[in-house]
């Protein structure tokens, strides 16, 4: 199964619409159902959308894990309260509720980056300080990446 790969800019529009691009709609309608759900990332001001079937995945490993983990917690209050099922429209587009825009910072410029099994959606200016090089250690990136055979 083709996996969600590229970079596109995009704008939302007023209500908080955003356009899904193209390749990423052809993955969805091929490979999964058109639910999809939309959940804030643990720590980066992003969000990311899951097909019905990698959401579904996710929830299966948080259930086994230690419900009165502390880390267990934190993810559920963040990530898992957070999500909402959300549909495609005829347009292509999703709408991102405000409550979800505010808290991933999303303005009207947005990077919506595929990473294989699920889909980010990011602010630019944050996307542009998340993904600058000089702000990471990169000895200890190209260790770590080189540790996992990448």
């Amino acid at each position: 199964m083709p996996g969600f790969t590229g970079k596109y800019y995009y704008t939302a529009d007023a209500k908080g619409r955003i356009i899904i691009p193209a390749p990423f709609r052809e993955i969805i309608s091929s490979n999964y159902n058109a639910k999809l759900y939309l959940a804030n990332d643990a720590f980066d001001k992003c969000l990311h959308i899951y097909p019905q079937v990698e959401w579904n995945a996710l929830e299966d490993k948080v259930r086994k894990l230690p419900s009165m983990d502390e880390a267990v917690k934190y993810f559920k209050r963040k990530v898992i309260a957070s999500a909402q099922e959300i549909d495609l429209d005829k347009q292509g587009r999703i709408l991102v509720p405000a409550a979800q825009r505010e808290d991933a910072g999303l303005d009207s410029e947005i990077v919506i980056v595929g990473q294989i099994n699920i889909i980010d959606l990011w602010d630019r200016k944050e996307w542009d300080l998340a993904t600058d090089p000089a702000l990471i250690d990169r000895k200890a990136f190209e260790e770590k990446l080189t540790g996992f055979g990448i």
